[in-house]
Protein backbone atom coordinates (compact mmCIF):
# COMPACT_ATOMS: atom_id res chain seq x y z
CA UNK A 1 0.00 0.00 0.00
CA UNK A 2 3.30 2.13 1.04
CA UNK A 3 6.12 1.87 -0.59
CA UNK A 4 9.51 3.77 -0.54
CA UNK A 5 11.95 2.73 -3.11
CA UNK A 6 15.61 4.09 -2.60
CA UNK A 7 14.03 7.38 -1.51
CA UNK A 8 16.30 10.84 -0.19
CA UNK A 9 14.67 14.28 0.26
CA UNK A 10 15.83 17.34 0.75
CA UNK A 11 14.11 20.72 2.06
CA UNK A 12 13.77 23.83 -0.13
CA UNK A 13 17.42 26.15 0.97
CA UNK A 14 18.51 23.44 2.40
CA UNK A 15 21.84 21.20 1.31
CA UNK A 16 21.52 18.48 3.49
CA UNK A 17 18.60 15.40 2.67
CA UNK A 18 16.54 15.22 5.60
CA UNK A 19 16.14 11.61 4.64
CA UNK A 20 18.50 9.17 2.60
CA UNK A 21 18.31 5.95 1.09
CA UNK A 22 14.92 5.04 2.56
CA UNK A 23 13.78 1.56 1.47
CA UNK A 24 10.21 1.00 3.45
CA UNK A 25 7.08 -1.00 2.47
CA UNK A 26 3.78 -1.11 4.16
CA UNK A 27 1.77 -4.17 3.34
CA UNK A 28 -2.52 -3.94 3.77
CA UNK A 29 -3.05 -5.20 6.69
CA UNK A 30 0.32 -4.30 8.37
CA UNK A 31 1.59 -2.05 10.85
CA UNK A 32 4.74 -0.31 10.83
CA UNK A 33 5.97 2.18 13.55
CA UNK A 34 9.02 4.41 12.75
CA UNK A 35 10.80 6.09 15.70
CA UNK A 36 14.08 7.89 16.94
CA UNK A 37 15.17 10.77 18.19
CA UNK A 38 13.95 14.73 17.21
CA UNK A 39 14.95 15.62 13.88
CA UNK A 40 16.10 12.40 12.16
CA UNK A 41 13.60 12.15 9.80
CA UNK A 42 10.65 10.82 10.61
CA UNK A 43 7.99 13.84 10.04
CA UNK A 44 9.83 13.97 6.62
CA UNK A 45 8.79 10.20 6.08
CA UNK A 46 4.84 10.90 6.84
CA UNK A 47 5.27 13.84 4.64
CA UNK A 48 6.11 11.82 1.52
CA UNK A 49 3.91 9.05 2.52
CA UNK A 50 1.02 11.40 2.04
CA UNK A 51 2.36 13.41 -0.46
CA UNK A 52 3.26 16.71 0.96
CA UNK A 53 6.62 16.21 0.10
CA UNK A 54 7.24 17.64 -2.19
CA UNK A 55 3.67 18.82 -3.56
CA UNK A 56 3.59 21.17 -0.57
CA UNK A 57 6.75 21.88 1.16
CA UNK A 58 8.44 21.45 -2.24
CA UNK A 59 11.95 20.51 -2.19
CA UNK A 60 13.85 17.44 -4.45
CA UNK A 61 13.18 13.79 -4.63
CA UNK A 62 15.18 11.34 -5.10
CA UNK A 63 14.06 7.78 -5.82
CA UNK A 64 10.51 6.75 -5.84
CA UNK A 65 7.30 6.97 -3.25
CA UNK A 66 4.45 4.45 -4.38
CA UNK A 67 0.98 4.68 -2.78
CA UNK A 68 -1.48 1.95 -3.80
CA UNK A 69 0.37 1.11 -6.41
CA UNK A 70 0.96 4.58 -8.15
CA UNK A 71 3.53 7.02 -7.82
CA UNK A 72 2.50 9.67 -5.53
CA UNK A 73 4.68 12.12 -7.92
CA UNK A 74 1.33 11.19 -10.60
CA UNK A 75 -1.38 11.93 -8.33
CA UNK A 76 -2.83 15.68 -7.18
CA UNK A 77 -2.97 16.11 -3.45
CA UNK A 78 -7.01 15.49 -3.68
CA UNK A 79 -6.42 12.37 -4.76
CA UNK A 80 -3.59 10.85 -2.64
CA UNK A 81 -6.23 12.23 0.42
CA UNK A 82 -8.81 9.81 -0.13
CA UNK A 83 -6.25 6.89 0.08
CA UNK A 84 -3.89 8.11 3.02
CA UNK A 85 -5.69 9.63 5.95
CA UNK A 86 -3.78 11.57 8.07
CA UNK A 87 -3.15 13.12 11.89
CA UNK A 88 -0.63 15.64 12.08
CA UNK A 89 0.66 16.16 15.68
CA UNK A 90 -1.07 19.49 15.86
CA UNK A 91 -4.31 18.38 14.54
CA UNK A 92 -5.63 22.22 15.03
CA UNK A 93 -3.85 22.50 11.82
CA UNK A 94 -6.14 20.48 10.10
CA UNK A 95 -9.11 21.36 11.47
CA UNK A 96 -11.47 23.39 9.30
CA UNK A 97 -14.72 24.19 11.28
CA UNK A 98 -15.56 25.56 14.84
CA UNK A 99 -17.63 23.29 15.85
CA UNK A 100 -17.30 19.31 16.59
CA UNK A 101 -19.95 17.83 14.59
CA UNK A 102 -19.48 20.44 11.96
CA UNK A 103 -16.03 19.27 11.81
CA UNK A 104 -16.76 15.51 11.30
CA UNK A 105 -18.94 16.31 8.87
CA UNK A 106 -17.02 19.22 6.94
CA UNK A 107 -14.73 16.39 4.46
CA UNK A 108 -17.94 14.33 3.54
CA UNK A 109 -19.98 17.78 2.36
CA UNK A 110 -17.04 18.69 0.75
CA UNK A 111 -16.79 15.56 -1.01
CA UNK A 112 -20.76 15.47 -1.36
CA UNK A 113 -21.95 12.59 0.20
CA UNK A 114 -25.30 12.14 0.52
CA UNK A 115 -26.51 13.68 3.61
CA UNK A 116 -27.91 10.15 5.26
CA UNK A 117 -24.38 8.84 4.55
CA UNK A 118 -22.67 11.87 6.34
CA UNK A 119 -24.86 11.59 9.31
CA UNK A 120 -24.44 7.74 9.59
CA UNK A 121 -20.85 7.93 9.28
CA UNK A 122 -20.23 10.94 11.65
CA UNK A 123 -22.61 8.99 14.34
CA UNK A 124 -20.51 5.91 14.03
CA UNK A 125 -17.38 8.13 13.99
CA UNK A 126 -18.37 9.75 17.38
CA UNK A 127 -19.62 7.14 19.12
CA UNK A 128 -16.18 4.73 18.40
CA UNK A 129 -14.34 7.73 20.03
CA UNK A 130 -17.13 8.81 22.49
CA UNK A 131 -17.38 12.01 21.44
CA UNK A 132 -21.17 12.20 21.26
CA UNK A 133 -21.22 14.62 24.61
CA UNK A 134 -19.27 17.06 22.68
CA UNK A 135 -21.28 17.63 19.57
CA UNK A 136 -22.46 21.40 20.09
CA UNK A 137 -18.67 22.34 21.57
CA UNK A 138 -16.88 24.59 19.99
CA UNK A 139 -13.47 23.20 18.82
CA UNK A 140 -11.53 25.85 20.66
CA UNK A 141 -13.35 24.48 24.33
CA UNK A 142 -11.66 21.15 24.11
CA UNK A 143 -8.45 19.83 25.98
CA UNK A 144 -5.74 19.13 23.45
CA UNK A 145 -6.52 15.25 24.24
CA UNK A 146 -9.92 15.78 22.89
CA UNK A 147 -8.86 17.56 20.05
CA UNK A 148 -6.86 14.44 19.17
CA UNK A 149 -9.70 12.47 19.38
CA UNK A 150 -11.66 14.40 16.74
CA UNK A 151 -9.28 14.66 14.74
CA UNK A 152 -8.81 10.80 14.70
CA UNK A 153 -12.72 10.63 14.34
CA UNK A 154 -12.56 12.57 11.14
CA UNK A 155 -10.17 10.43 9.62
CA UNK A 156 -11.65 7.13 10.55
CA UNK A 157 -15.10 8.21 9.47
CA UNK A 158 -13.23 8.13 5.82
CA UNK A 159 -12.53 4.76 5.16
CA UNK A 160 -8.65 5.41 3.90
CA UNK A 161 -7.05 2.46 2.85
CA UNK A 162 -3.96 3.66 4.67
CA UNK A 163 -3.57 5.50 8.23
CA UNK A 164 -0.69 7.66 8.88
CA UNK A 165 -0.47 8.92 12.63
CA UNK A 166 2.15 11.21 13.80
CA UNK A 167 2.42 11.04 17.54
CA UNK A 168 -1.03 10.37 18.04
CA UNK A 169 -0.67 9.67 21.33
CA UNK A 170 0.98 12.67 22.80
CA UNK A 171 -1.86 14.51 24.32
CA UNK A 172 -4.13 10.82 25.16
CA UNK A 173 -4.47 9.95 28.41
CA UNK A 174 -2.81 6.20 28.93
CA UNK A 175 -6.80 4.82 28.98
CA UNK A 176 -7.34 6.31 25.57
CA UNK A 177 -3.94 5.21 24.82
CA UNK A 178 -4.81 1.73 25.35
CA UNK A 179 -8.36 1.91 22.95
CA UNK A 180 -6.62 3.83 20.39
CA UNK A 181 -4.12 0.67 20.08
CA UNK A 182 -7.21 -1.85 20.49
CA UNK A 183 -8.99 0.26 17.39
CA UNK A 184 -5.72 0.70 15.10
CA UNK A 185 -5.47 -3.09 16.00
CA UNK A 186 -8.90 -3.94 14.42
CA UNK A 187 -8.18 -1.76 11.62
CA UNK A 188 -5.06 -3.51 10.90
CA UNK A 189 -6.63 -6.80 11.02
CA UNK A 190 -9.31 -5.60 8.67
CA UNK A 191 -6.63 -5.10 5.86
CA UNK A 192 -5.92 -1.15 6.82
CA UNK A 193 -2.20 -0.10 5.84
CA UNK A 194 -1.07 1.79 9.23
CA UNK A 195 2.34 3.80 9.51
CA UNK A 196 2.58 5.25 13.00
CA UNK A 197 5.76 8.04 13.76
CA UNK A 198 5.71 7.81 17.51
CA UNK A 199 8.45 8.22 20.20
CA UNK A 200 6.55 6.68 22.86
CA UNK A 201 6.40 2.70 22.28
CA UNK A 202 4.79 0.92 24.96
CA UNK A 203 1.55 1.42 23.65
CA UNK A 204 2.45 -0.59 20.49
CA UNK A 205 4.11 -3.59 21.71
CA UNK A 206 1.43 -6.38 20.84
CA UNK A 207 0.01 -4.03 17.47
CA UNK A 208 3.39 -3.33 15.60
CA UNK A 209 4.12 -6.03 13.15
CA UNK A 210 7.78 -4.11 12.54
CA UNK A 211 9.74 -1.55 13.42
CA UNK A 212 11.89 1.12 11.64
CA UNK A 213 14.25 2.74 13.65
CA UNK A 214 15.86 6.20 12.10
CA UNK A 215 18.82 8.27 13.04
CA UNK A 216 19.99 11.30 11.14
CA UNK A 217 17.60 10.55 8.09
CA UNK A 218 18.67 6.85 7.79
CA UNK A 219 16.80 3.83 8.70
CA UNK A 220 19.88 2.16 10.73
CA UNK A 221 17.40 -0.54 12.22
CA UNK A 222 14.35 -2.80 11.13
CA UNK A 223 12.98 -5.89 13.08
CA UNK A 224 10.03 -7.46 15.19
CA UNK A 225 8.66 -4.83 18.78
CA UNK A 226 11.27 -7.39 20.36
CA UNK A 227 14.36 -5.32 19.26
CA UNK A 228 13.58 -2.13 21.50
CA UNK A 229 14.47 -4.19 24.49
CA UNK A 230 17.65 -3.80 23.47
CA UNK A 231 19.07 -0.68 25.70
CA UNK A 232 21.93 -0.39 23.63
CA UNK A 233 19.77 0.85 20.61
CA UNK A 234 17.53 2.72 22.44
CA UNK A 235 20.49 4.34 24.42
CA UNK A 236 22.24 4.74 21.03
CA UNK A 237 19.21 6.35 18.98
CA UNK A 238 17.32 8.58 21.98
CA UNK A 239 15.05 5.94 22.24
CA UNK A 240 12.05 6.01 24.70
CA UNK A 241 11.00 3.09 26.71
CA UNK A 242 10.01 -0.34 25.59
CA UNK A 243 7.69 -1.49 28.23
CA UNK A 244 6.58 1.44 30.91
CA UNK A 245 5.37 0.72 34.24
CA UNK A 246 2.20 2.52 35.48
CA UNK A 247 3.14 4.52 38.84
CA UNK A 248 -0.10 6.79 39.07
CA UNK A 249 -2.01 4.69 41.21
CA UNK A 250 0.95 4.25 43.50
CA UNK A 251 1.68 7.84 43.82
CA UNK A 252 1.11 9.30 47.82
CA UNK A 253 -1.51 12.16 47.51
CA UNK A 254 -0.15 15.43 47.89
CA UNK A 255 -1.41 16.48 51.65
CA UNK A 256 -0.93 19.90 53.23
CA UNK A 257 0.90 20.00 56.42
CA UNK A 258 -1.73 21.18 58.66
CA UNK A 259 -5.36 21.28 58.49
CA UNK A 260 -5.77 24.73 58.63
CA UNK A 261 -3.49 27.83 56.52
CA UNK A 262 -0.51 29.07 58.91
CA UNK A 263 2.06 31.49 58.18
CA UNK A 264 5.30 30.55 56.89
CA UNK A 265 4.33 27.40 55.23
CA UNK A 266 5.79 26.37 52.53
CA UNK A 267 3.56 26.15 49.15
CA UNK A 268 0.02 26.44 47.26
CA UNK A 269 -3.18 26.32 49.34
CA UNK A 270 -6.36 26.57 47.39
CA UNK A 271 -9.50 26.50 49.09
CA UNK A 272 -12.90 26.54 48.39
CA UNK A 273 -12.59 26.81 44.51
CA UNK A 274 -15.31 27.98 41.87
CA UNK A 275 -15.53 27.91 38.17
CA UNK A 276 -17.82 27.37 35.09
CA UNK A 277 -17.76 27.87 31.74
CA UNK A 278 -20.72 30.63 30.72
CA UNK A 279 -24.13 27.96 30.20
CA UNK A 280 -21.99 25.26 31.68
CA UNK A 281 -22.42 23.45 34.93
CA UNK A 282 -19.83 24.19 37.80
CA UNK A 283 -15.78 22.15 36.63
CA UNK A 284 -15.14 23.00 40.10
CA UNK A 285 -17.35 23.25 43.12
CA UNK A 286 -15.74 24.70 46.41
CA UNK A 287 -12.67 22.67 45.68
CA UNK A 288 -9.34 22.62 47.57
CA UNK A 289 -5.95 21.08 46.81
CA UNK A 290 -2.37 21.63 48.29
CA UNK A 291 0.85 21.43 46.50
CA UNK A 292 3.99 21.40 48.32
CA UNK A 293 7.86 21.76 47.24
CA UNK A 294 8.93 18.95 45.33
CA UNK A 295 7.39 17.49 41.77
CA UNK A 296 3.95 16.78 42.00
CA UNK A 297 1.85 15.17 39.14
CA UNK A 298 -1.74 16.56 38.07
CA UNK A 299 -3.50 13.47 37.04
CA UNK A 300 -7.13 12.89 35.54
CA UNK A 301 -8.85 11.86 32.07
CA UNK A 302 -8.64 13.94 28.92
CA UNK A 303 -11.37 16.53 29.42
CA UNK A 304 -11.88 16.56 33.30
CA UNK A 305 -10.08 20.04 33.55
CA UNK A 306 -6.31 19.89 34.34
CA UNK A 307 -5.50 22.79 31.70
CA UNK A 308 -8.54 24.72 33.60
CA UNK A 309 -6.80 24.54 36.73
CA UNK A 310 -3.60 25.68 35.76
CA UNK A 311 -5.19 28.95 34.16
CA UNK A 312 -7.09 29.20 37.58
CA UNK A 313 -3.97 29.14 39.51
CA UNK A 314 -2.24 31.99 37.45
CA UNK A 315 -5.40 33.90 37.35
CA UNK A 316 -5.53 33.32 32.85
CA UNK A 317 -8.79 31.89 33.85
CA UNK A 318 -10.79 34.07 36.50
CA UNK A 319 -12.33 31.68 39.40
CA UNK A 320 -15.63 33.08 40.85
CA UNK A 321 -14.96 32.05 44.05
CA UNK A 322 -11.77 31.13 45.81
CA UNK A 323 -8.42 31.77 48.46
CA UNK A 324 -5.12 30.98 46.93
CA UNK A 325 -2.39 31.24 49.61
CA UNK A 326 1.41 30.88 48.51
CA UNK A 327 3.78 30.10 51.19
CA UNK A 328 0.88 31.09 53.87
CA UNK A 329 0.52 33.88 52.21
CA UNK A 330 -3.24 34.96 50.80
CA UNK A 331 -3.10 36.80 47.17
CA UNK A 332 -5.62 38.20 45.22
CA UNK A 333 -5.75 35.93 41.54
CA UNK A 334 -4.96 39.39 39.77
CA UNK A 335 -0.98 39.06 41.55
CA UNK A 336 -0.84 35.22 41.32
CA UNK A 337 0.76 35.09 37.53
CA UNK A 338 3.50 37.55 39.08
CA UNK A 339 4.37 34.43 41.52
CA UNK A 340 3.47 31.15 39.03
CA UNK A 341 4.98 30.61 36.12
CA UNK A 342 3.39 28.45 33.28
CA UNK A 343 5.04 26.57 30.06
CA UNK A 344 1.14 26.06 27.94
CA UNK A 345 0.85 22.95 25.83
CA UNK A 346 1.00 25.22 22.25
CA UNK A 347 4.39 26.77 23.02
CA UNK A 348 4.28 28.96 19.58
CA UNK A 349 1.93 31.04 22.18
CA UNK A 350 4.79 32.04 24.73
CA UNK A 351 7.20 32.33 21.70
CA UNK A 352 7.83 36.38 21.05
CA UNK A 353 11.38 37.40 20.14
CA UNK A 354 13.61 37.13 17.48
CA UNK A 355 16.58 34.51 18.64
CA UNK A 356 16.41 31.78 21.26
CA UNK A 357 19.01 33.74 23.26
CA UNK A 358 16.71 37.14 23.24
CA UNK A 359 13.60 34.80 24.72
CA UNK A 360 15.50 33.78 27.69
CA UNK A 361 16.99 37.47 28.14
CA UNK A 362 13.57 38.94 28.46
CA UNK A 363 12.47 36.41 30.79
CA UNK A 364 15.85 37.05 32.78
CA UNK A 365 15.06 40.56 32.57
CA UNK A 366 11.74 39.81 33.83
CA UNK A 367 12.37 38.55 36.78
CA UNK A 368 15.04 41.03 38.13
CA UNK A 369 12.41 43.83 37.86
CA UNK A 370 9.71 41.66 39.36
CA UNK A 371 11.78 40.62 42.29
CA UNK A 372 13.74 44.02 42.25
CA UNK A 373 17.01 42.23 41.51
CA UNK A 374 20.34 44.35 40.30
CA UNK A 375 22.83 41.75 38.27
CA UNK A 376 25.63 42.61 35.47
CA UNK A 377 25.23 42.04 32.37
CA UNK A 378 28.22 39.32 32.88
CA UNK A 379 25.68 37.25 35.49
CA UNK A 380 22.89 37.62 32.96
CA UNK A 381 24.94 35.89 30.24
CA UNK A 382 26.00 33.28 32.52
CA UNK A 383 22.57 32.58 33.45
CA UNK A 384 21.14 32.50 30.10
CA UNK A 385 24.26 29.97 28.60
CA UNK A 386 23.34 27.87 32.09
CA UNK A 387 19.81 27.58 30.78
CA UNK A 388 20.98 27.05 27.13
CA UNK A 389 23.39 24.08 28.20
CA UNK A 390 20.34 22.65 30.80
CA UNK A 391 17.82 21.98 27.66
CA UNK A 392 20.71 21.23 25.24
CA UNK A 393 19.89 24.36 23.19
CA UNK A 394 22.95 26.58 22.78
CA UNK A 395 23.88 25.56 19.48
CA UNK A 396 20.28 27.09 18.80
CA UNK A 397 20.98 30.30 20.13
CA UNK A 398 20.48 32.59 17.13
CA UNK A 399 18.05 30.81 15.62
CA UNK A 400 14.66 32.83 15.41
CA UNK A 401 11.92 30.83 18.07
CA UNK A 402 9.73 29.97 15.26
CA UNK A 403 11.85 28.02 13.02
CA UNK A 404 12.32 25.18 15.91
CA UNK A 405 11.30 22.56 15.40
CA UNK A 406 8.39 21.30 18.32
CA UNK A 407 10.69 19.47 20.67
CA UNK A 408 12.92 22.32 20.54
CA UNK A 409 10.34 24.99 21.37
CA UNK A 410 9.33 22.96 23.97
CA UNK A 411 12.62 22.90 25.67
CA UNK A 412 12.78 26.64 25.37
CA UNK A 413 9.61 27.76 26.83
CA UNK A 414 10.37 25.61 29.79
CA UNK A 415 14.04 27.21 29.64
CA UNK A 416 12.33 30.51 29.85
CA UNK A 417 10.04 29.02 32.50
CA UNK A 418 13.56 28.45 34.60
CA UNK A 419 14.66 32.18 34.04
CA UNK A 420 11.94 33.95 35.26
CA UNK A 421 12.47 31.65 38.95
CA UNK A 422 9.13 31.47 40.13
CA UNK A 423 8.31 30.01 43.09
CA UNK A 424 5.23 27.66 41.73
CA UNK A 425 5.90 26.44 37.98
CA UNK A 426 3.25 24.83 36.02
CA UNK A 427 4.18 23.10 32.93
CA UNK A 428 0.95 21.23 31.03
CA UNK A 429 2.20 18.21 28.65
CA UNK A 430 6.16 19.19 29.00
CA UNK A 431 7.47 15.78 27.43
CA UNK A 432 4.66 15.39 24.29
CA UNK A 433 6.92 15.18 21.45
CA UNK A 434 9.97 14.63 22.99
CA UNK A 435 12.44 11.27 22.24
CA UNK A 436 13.92 9.62 25.27
CA UNK A 437 17.01 11.64 25.85
CA UNK A 438 15.01 15.16 25.77
CA UNK A 439 12.49 13.20 27.93
CA UNK A 440 15.00 12.62 30.62
CA UNK A 441 16.78 16.06 30.34
CA UNK A 442 13.39 17.49 31.25
CA UNK A 443 13.01 15.61 34.08
CA UNK A 444 16.59 16.10 35.29
CA UNK A 445 16.00 19.85 35.23
CA UNK A 446 12.54 19.55 36.84
CA UNK A 447 14.41 17.62 40.03
CA UNK A 448 16.55 20.74 39.66
CA UNK A 449 14.22 23.27 40.27
CA UNK A 450 12.78 20.78 43.10
CA UNK A 451 15.84 20.38 45.10
CA UNK A 452 15.97 24.77 45.41
CA UNK A 453 12.41 24.53 46.95
CA UNK A 454 10.27 25.46 44.32
CA UNK A 455 7.16 24.02 43.98
CA UNK A 456 6.44 22.26 40.41
CA UNK A 457 3.44 20.95 39.24
CA UNK A 458 3.39 18.63 36.18
CA UNK A 459 -0.07 18.05 34.28
CA UNK A 460 1.13 14.87 32.43
CA UNK A 461 -0.38 11.90 30.79
CA UNK A 462 3.42 10.84 30.32
CA UNK A 463 3.81 7.29 32.28
CA UNK A 464 7.38 7.63 31.65
CA UNK A 465 7.92 11.26 33.54
CA UNK A 466 5.07 9.89 36.03
CA UNK A 467 8.03 7.43 36.82
CA UNK A 468 10.95 9.71 36.49
CA UNK A 469 10.18 12.48 38.11
CA UNK A 470 7.32 13.00 40.50
CA UNK A 471 7.06 12.14 43.69
CA UNK A 472 3.24 12.94 44.43
CA UNK A 473 0.08 13.50 42.49
CA UNK A 474 -3.28 15.52 42.93
CA UNK A 475 -6.05 13.73 41.33
CA UNK A 476 -8.98 15.06 39.61
CA UNK A 477 -11.89 15.32 40.17
CA UNK A 478 -10.74 17.02 43.17
CA UNK A 479 -12.01 16.15 46.95
CA UNK A 480 -15.30 18.61 47.57
CA UNK A 481 -16.18 19.27 43.96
Amino acid sequence: MIRFVNVTYTYPFQEKPAVRGVDLHVRPGEFVLVTGESGCGKSTLMRLANGLCPQYFGGTLEGDVFVGGKSTGEMPLKDMSRMVGTLFQDPEQQFFALEVEEELAFVHEWRGTPAAETRRKIAEAAKEFLLEDLFGHSIHELSEGQKQKVGLASIFSQDPGALVLDEPTANLDPESTVELARRLDRLKKSGMAILVVDHRLYWLEDVADRVAVMREGVIVAQGAFDMLHDGALRSACGLRAAHVEDVRSTLPESAPPTKGPRAGEKGLRVDGLRFAYKGQAPLYDRASFWLGQGVTALIGGNGTGKTTLARLITGLNKAQEGAFRINGILFPVSEMLRHVGIVLQNSDHQLHMRTVAQEIDVCLALAERLRGWSKSRRSREEQRHFLLGLFDLEHLADRHPQSLSGGEKQRLVIACAFAKKPSILILDEPTSGLDGGNMKRIAKALSLLAEQGACVLVITHDLELLRASCGAAIRLPLNGN
